[in-house]
């Protein structure tokens, strides 16, 4: 309902700048997921097994995989403080490190030299049908999409504000719908906003502008790439590859139609998506000879493989999927999943780029949100590719409700915005949104300090490879991990989350006595009738 959307923005923001405001403001809640590659000391993909020493990556909490055996997935719990968020994603890198056998943790969001892309290894996850089941899932995303799509890494980021900060907004709004109701209107309205400013992220904090030209072999590619090193190719201008049509995108998915414009149309698109066919995906084959392929032929095999650079979350209960959690009880995050490995900080994010997703996240919430037309989500494809290809290139310009705007001037206005929000955040004794905002404010003014820009620089100057250049990164960062002070409290607490993790594996596997045919048939039958 329109009439649910907030107020202005610089009158939500009035009615913030307060003592009240700002302690509901700094209730935000924050939780990072970072995938990294496991490689060996030659800076190849490793092929060898997840680790056992980190315990189950089917159960594990803190610890898991994504597509590859070899693409580690790190996970935080939920913070409201950034420096325990960051602190407690950096001890399990620490205590990851410890346990890699002579192995390192591939500092960028492209992959390392991949000799044989036939030769990635996919993830397991045992012989329980659920883990049968993530496996199953990922080989379908190789026949579908191939399997360096798959290896290309990234970080999440989970975001949340406070509950007395929705119920400040709230009072001011016209309660047409109930609070529950207006916070997932709200989250929808950021939503929409994020995505028509997400060009913003792979601007600063893009990280892919080059990638080994062992990426490339197989695939048909019409792109002005130029060449540094022995085999590196890059786009002088670009910032984002992995968000390009060469990472996460689905070109099957474009016909979905997916609305943002509400929850209820949110779920009733992904609703239609989950049973919706794919001729392409059905010449694959679903189970061929008694081998299983793919999950099934359409479009999604599950909801997850719908790409999409933020999600509306809820944590789900047992065996529940994403949309039944947000049909029970509407959002509860956003998940921003646009976001390049940083390979300038060893966890891949720093503390600057957080406070800067809490400042630009916010204003997504407190600005104005209209309805997504079919014209408006053009423009906002266009402004993303421009700037994924060409974002640092003089001159840029953009569309904003369809006239042309310098991508300089569109950032410079919105940065005046984010420090009004930040001018509220802050007080007398700590100015650090503000701090984070001026560094990178840097990268407005001089698009060479953009982290694409600072990649460049380093290894294209010099004429050599972006694999070599990541791999000494790779080696700083090894020696600072296991050189981090890890107190006995800590390993005793890493060692009994592995332990756990292997004992609910145990468990899941004995209880698993229904077969992977009949288990797949109930999941889906479930879908179907929904």
């Amino acid at each position: 309902m329109e009439k649910s959307i907030l107020k202005p923005f610089s009158q939500s923001l009035a009615f913030l700048a307060n003592e009240n405001g700002r302690h509901a403001l700094l209730g935000m809640q924050r939780g990072i997921e970072r995938e990294t590659l496991r490689i060996d000391a030659d800076s190849h993909l490793a092929s060898d097994e997840h680790p056992k020493a980190l315990g189950s990556a089917l159960t594990h909490s803190r610890i898991t995989t994504d597509y590859s055996e070899s693409l580690l997935e790190f996970i935080t719990p939920v913070y409201n403080k950034i420096p325990e968020l960051l602190a407690d994603l950096t001890k399990t890198h620490a205590y990851t490190v410890r346990n890699l056998n002579g192995q390192y943790l591939w500092p960028v969001s492209m992959p390392c030299f991949v000799n044989d892309v036939g030769s990635i290894p996919i993830a397991q996850y045992g012989t329980s049908n659920i883990g049968k089941m993530k496996t199953l899932y990922r080989k379908g995303l190789t026949a579908r999409y191939g399997a360096q799509m798959q290896v290309i890494s990234g970080v999440h980021f989970n975001f949340s504000v406070s509950q007395e900060l929705w119920e400040l907004l709230y009072s001011q709004s016209d309660k047409a719908l109930s609070l529950d109701d207006f916070i997932s209107d709200s989250y929808f309205g950021l939503i929409r906003n994020y995505r028509r400013n997400m060009w913003v992220l792979p601007y600063l904090f893009g990280a892919s502008p080059a990638l080994c030209g062992s990426f490339l072999d197989g695939l048909d590619v019409d792109l002005p790439f130029q060449k540094t090193g022995k085999g590196t190719l890059y786009l002088p201008y670009a910032t984002s590859l992995r968000m390009s049509d060469l990472g996460y995108t689905n070109k099957e998915q474009d016909t979905l139609g997916v609305s943002y414009n509400s929850l209820p149309d949110y779920l009733d698109g992904m609703k239609k998506a989950i049973k919706m066919k794919s001729q392409k995906f059905a010449d694959i084959g679903v189970k061929v000879n008694g081998e299983y392929r793919q999950l099934n032929d359409n479009i999604l095999q599950i909801e997850n493989e719908f790409y999409s650079p933020i999600r509306p979350k809820r944590v789900a209960n047992e065996n529940e999927k994403p949309s039944e959690a947000l049909a029970r009880s509407g959002v509860q995050y956003v998940e921003v999943r646009a976001l390049d490995n940083n390979p300038f900080n060893p966890v891949g994010i720093s503390a600057s780029q957080v406070r800067f997703l809490d400042l630009f996240l916010l204003h997504c919430l407190l600005s104005p949100s209209k309805k997504n037309s079919q014209k408006e989500n053009q423009e906002i494809t266009s402004n993303l590719n421009s700037v994924i290809l060409e974002g640092r290139k003089p001159g840029l310009t953009l569309k904003r409700e369809n006239n042309p705007l310098l991508l300089q001037e569109w950032l410079t206005d919105l940065f005046k915005e984010l420090s009004a929000i930040a001018s509220i955040i802050d007080d007398d004794s700590c100015t650090e949104y503000q701090t984070s905002l001026d560094l990178w404010y840097e990268a407005v003014l001089n698009p060479d300090k953009t982290l694409s820009g600072r990649m460049l620089n380093q290894f294209v100057g010099p004429n050599i490879d972006h694999g070599r250049w990541a791999m000494e990164l790779a080696n700083h960062y090894q020696a600072f991990l296991k050189e981090y002070v890890l107190s006995e409290t800590d390993l005793a607490d890493y060692q009994q989350q592995t332990d756990n993790s292997l004992a609910a594996l145990s468990e899941i596997e004995a209880n698993s006595t229904q077969s992977f045919d009949g288990f797949l048939n109930d999941y889906f039958d479930d879908v179907i009738s929904k």
